[in-house]
């Protein structure tokens, strides 16, 4: 049991060591304007490709977490993810900037993949939910990285900042790395995955697009609530921020609770309470006279999205027929997807339908998401798979 515990907390750290060099990223985005002299719609475009090689790379780190076991392939990319933030604030130029933020961001997902089938593991073993407060750690590693990044990127600069990221990301890879979980290649209990890289299961593609469902409203308040509040309910700067501010406290409060709530409730109440919770939230964040009810509103929603994508990656983890890692890459790139599609699009729409009706259709979105909460019903099958290697 000790052993157990050991590694809830190791795979703990890696989320909140994979949070942290994305939030030590945020700050660095900006100074590639200056530094590289390029314009809006370049930066971009480079922030694309990051996306891109995120979402590329999952479906392959399904492969190879299948072959090899999660943690082995937690640790590899782990290791590599250390080092990937100085490869992008070092690049000369656009030749060499482009493509390490491509890897960067292919070795962010990969790790995601591979500590979230980590996290599966874990719960299989200790009987009980861990993935909400897992992405907690997350969060809580994004918040110190972007707070203290910001601090150190203005005090020491952008260079020393990535070298210090770099070293703190592979100490913590390195002492928690070895006391993560040991899972097999290949579960004995699990049917053979097809060498096809997209999956045929129609199921496993509907949790993927539920995912997406989950990751375009968050990506909505996140990259526009600040927009919204200032443009049509005239907030100053302060209280435009206070949108993102208390939706993504609200995210991270509840995701360590969301493992006591989903192991008391179920995951299928339980996403359809949060699915209820978020619809209700945007929609008064719609319908909101003034900038104060439509913050409120939006740090209501944070509470329902918060532990909605944990528990679908969950039931993906646990999906029958199909290894944790594989299932898992095919629900994380799609539902990534959305993280790419969401703030172009929504500013599209936006502009075209205005931002009130934008989120009260995000709020539809999230009910069809609470409807087929019956689908999620397999992150409550913990699945045994012997206690080798541990």
């Amino acid at each position: 049991m000790q052993k157990i515990q050991t590694a809830r907390w190791a795979v703990a750290a890696m989320f909140a060591t994979n949070g942290f060099v994305m939030g030590a990223w945020a700050p660095q985005i900006p100074l590639l304007l200056t530094r590289h002299n390029i314009t809006n719609t370049t930066l971009g475009l480079l922030i694309l490709a990051l996306g891109l090689g995120a979402v590329s790379a999952m479906l392959f780190a399904g492969r190879l977490i299948q072959s090899h076991g999660s943690r082995r392939i937690a640790r590899a990319f782990g290791l590599a993810t250390a080092p990937a933030l100085p490869l992008v604030v070092f690049a000369p130029d656009l030749w060499l900037l482009t493509p390490a933020m491509a890897l960067m961001g292919a070795l962010i997902g990969c790790m995601d993949v591979a500590i979230n089938a980590n996290a599966i593991e874990v719960e299989r073993r200790m009987g009980r939910a861990i993935m909400s407060s897992s992405h907690g750690f997350w969060s809580l590693g994004g918040f110190i990285g972007g707070f203290a990044g910001s601090y150190v990127a203005a005090l020491l600069g952008a260079e020393t900042q990535a070298l210090i990221v770099a070293c703190i990301a592979l100490l913590t890879v390195l002492l928690a790395g070895p006391h993560l979980i040991a899972d097999a290649p290949h579960p004995s209990a699990e049917k053979p995955v097809p060498h096809a890289l997209f999956p045929r299961d129609a199921s496993l593609w509907i949790l993927g697009f539920m995912a997406l469902f989950c990751m375009v409203p968050e990506g909505a308040v996140l990259d526009w609530a600040a927009i919204y509040l200032s443009r049509e309910l005239g907030s100053d700067l302060f209280r435009a921020g206070l949108g993102f501010a208390g939706f993504a406290g609200a995210m991270a409060v509840m995701r360590f609770a969301g493992d006591r709530l989903r192991n008391r409730f179920g995951a299928v109440k339980t996403l359809q309470i949060s699915g209820i919770i978020s619809a209700a939230g945007l929609m008064g964040g719609a319908l909101a006279p003034n900038d104060i009810t439509a913050i409120a509103s939006f740090t209501f929603a944070g509470l329902g999205v918060a532990n909605m994508v944990p528990i679908l990656f969950s039931a993906a983890g646990n999906h029958p027929g199909m290894a944790a890692g594989a299932a898992i890459s095919t629900v994380t790139m799609v539902g990534y997807a959305g993280i790419l599609v969401a703030p172009s699009s929504i500013g599209f729409i936006a502009d075209h339908i205005g931002f009130r009706a934008t989120y009260a259709a995000l709020a539809v979105v999230l009910l069809i998401v609470t409807a087929l909460a019956p689908r999620v019903k397999a992150a409550d099958g913990v699945r045994t798979t012997g206690l080798a290697g541990q």
